[in-house]
């Protein structure tokens, strides 16, 4: 996480938000813990994703904008192991 620019309570916090703001756009009901875990985990997946492509997110506005979309990619992964 000290890649992104950002230290670890900010991390959380960034991770947080990036993971409410997923479960309010994918429209699920996880909780508070599971957000924080989705945004911080999702941030991780999505900057390795991006950096395959080229794309390099830096500060706390990318690792929010990074969180978001990784934590939208593991809510609907997640949705395909449930069904």
């Amino acid at each position: 996480m000290e890649d992104a620019g950002v230290g670890w309570i900010a991390a959380i916090i960034i991770g947080g938000v990036a993971g409410w703001l997923a479960e309010q756009f994918m429209k699920s009901n996880l909780g508070l813990l599971m957000n924080i875990v989705l945004g911080i985990v999702g941030a991780v997946v999505a900057n390795a994703l991006l950096g395959l492509v080229g794309v390099s997110l830096g500060g706390w506005i990318g690792y929010l904008i990074a969180g978001f979309i990784g934590a939208c990619i593991l809510i609907a992964i997640g949705r395909m192991f449930r069904r």
